[in-house]
């Protein structure tokens, strides 16, 4: 069975893979190991300032833009049940998200509504 991934595991990886115990990374982020070690367990959530957040990408080394910085901040959007800010910054992409949200779903929408989602999706993959 495949483990559905969140932010703590995703962050744990992401450490690991960078050859950084708790306490190196701690120290290389400046922040409190036992928060860290309680956010990868899942029983706190993650940050929700991106300050903070971009801090820990930081000291992760991800570079800014790339899939894995994505990736990142998504997770942490996700686990603290919001849209991530980017997407929310972009007017045009948030009227077409009900019509992508339905369409998650299983709900069907209008040909037109479809038309405006594909239109954004092309536009946004230059």
């Amino acid at each position: 069975m495949k483990k559905t991934i969140n932010f703590g595991s995703y962050f744990e990886q992401l450490r690991q893979e960078q050859g950084l115990t708790l306490r190196m990374f701690c120290k290389k982020a400046s922040c409190d190991p036992a928060n860290i070690s309680r956010m990868e367990r899942g029983l706190i959530p993650p940050p929700k300032g991106r300050e903070i957040l971009e801090k820990y990408a930081v000291a992760l080394n991800l570079v800014e833009g790339s899939d894995e910085w994505y990736q990142f901040f998504d997770l942490a959007a996700a686990d603290q049940g919001i849209v991530p800010s980017d997407i929310m910054a972009d007017q045009e992409l948030v009227k077409v998200l009900p019509v992508f949200f339905r369409t998650l779903r299983g709900q069907k929408p209008t040909k037109a509504e479809m038309v405006k989602l594909a239109e954004k999706i092309r536009n946004g993959i230059k």
